[in-house]
């Protein structure tokens, strides 16, 4: 007799079916490089401060709906233009589906370079946009024949573009993301998750196009664990983005240790700064080991590829050591794998686990 099939099977869009949910490893007792996390944390006397901080919150209460004080905390951290707009989003992930739900209707296109941020994708597909990946060239950079053909084919509803690139940790060529602008009909985010670490950004060029916003996280600035994500631009934009945002979206424990946390920047920039000086010694050690093929990086982790990269994966856990697997065979990211730059000691632990390896 024929198993009855569960209800789910008639009523479950085909597309979701198809997916796989967003796989986090389990990453208890390893040295953890898989995440692009700062991996430093607070000294004591600021935790005790942030802990005392967060005594007088009311936990029986809704969060500000529109913290007036964070937005204006972060609009002057990240930068923020005078004239422009905030909105923030639990992590970047939430913003990304607020401009998919706000700009979806049927047969409207996400378009985003190929690898990059794997929710652009999945986003698109949540809210039953077409999503057109079009492919790096062969260094990482954006090909700009392929990409404007791309864009005057599929007229985008929005384009996405990481600036660094994720997972390449690359900048694109300034010029050419002028010309993804100045070419698109719609939307253009430049999704800047790892600022921090890049030393450019488009924060400045907001105002100067009716289509541009910039999109940031404090996840990178080491405050992964808080989930705030921060959207930049015209009101214009935003006001229409700003009605597909659930009510309460930033909870109060968040809203207060960001405004903590942001009072207490130099701490944070410290901590930057020594991830920056620490990827370039990163990188001297990666291109001096024989067999690896690093590449070079803007953000807080190294892509490089390797002979086996799977077996090499599988021999740095059983080191202790979790980097991410991009599991490619093929194409653009084949072999490849990527670590976060961790403190001296991981990073000192990752290269002789890896040398170990090879």
């Amino acid at each position: 007799m024929n198993q009855k099939k569960h209800k789910a099977e008639a009523w479950v869009r085909p597309e979701i079916k198809a997916l796989s949910a967003y796989h986090v490893p389990d990453s208890a007792n390893f040295i953890k490089l898989d995440a692009m996390e700062n991996p430093y944390q607070w000294p004591e006397k600021m935790v005790d401060d942030w802990l005392a901080v967060l005594r007088e919150v009311s936990l029986n209460r809704y969060p500000d709906p529109s913290p007036a004080g964070l937005k204006a905390s972060l609009a002057e951290a990240m930068g923020v233009p005078s004239g422009m707009d905030v909105i923030l989003g639990n992590g970047s992930d939430e913003l990304i589906q607020m401009i998919a739900l706000t700009l979806a209707q049927p047969g409207r296109v996400i378009l985003a370079p190929e690898p990059s941020f794997v929710m652009y994708k999945m986003i698109a597909t949540f809210t039953s946009m077409e999503y057109v990946g079009v492919p790096l060239a062969a260094d990482f950079s954006l090909d700009m024949g392929v990409m404007l053909a791309a864009i005057e084919k599929h007229q985008p509803a929005v384009v996405f573009l990481a600036y660094p690139n994720n997972p390449t940790g690359d900048l694109f060529d300034r010029d050419a993301v002028h010309a993804v602008i100045d070419a698109s009909p719609g939307l253009v985010v430049v999704d800047e998750a790892y600022h921090a670490f890049a030393g450019d950004s488009f924060m400045d060029e907001l105002g100067k196009y009716d289509n541009l916003v910039v999109m940031r996280t404090v996840s990178k600035m080491g405050l992964a664990g808080l989930r705030l994500g921060l959207l930049a631009g015209p009101s214009e934009w935003l006001g229409e983005f700003d009605k597909t945002r659930l009510p309460y979206n930033i909870n109060v424990l968040t809203q207060v240790s960001a405004e903590f946390a942001l009072a207490h920047r130099e701490v944070l920039d410290k901590q930057t700064q020594q991830i920056c000086t620490d990827r370039a010694l990163l990188m001297t050690e990666l291109q001096a080991t024989a067999g690896v093929q690093p590449f070079p990086s803007r953000a807080n982790f190294i892509l490089f590829r390797v002979p086996k990269a799977k077996k090499v994966f599988a021999a740095l856990k059983e080191q202790g050591v979790l980097i991410k697997n991009m599991g490619a065979t093929e194409g653009p990211l084949a072999q490849c794998l990527r670590v976060t730059v961790g403190t001296a000691e991981e990073n000192t632990a990752f290269l002789t686990a890896l040398r170990q390896a090879l």
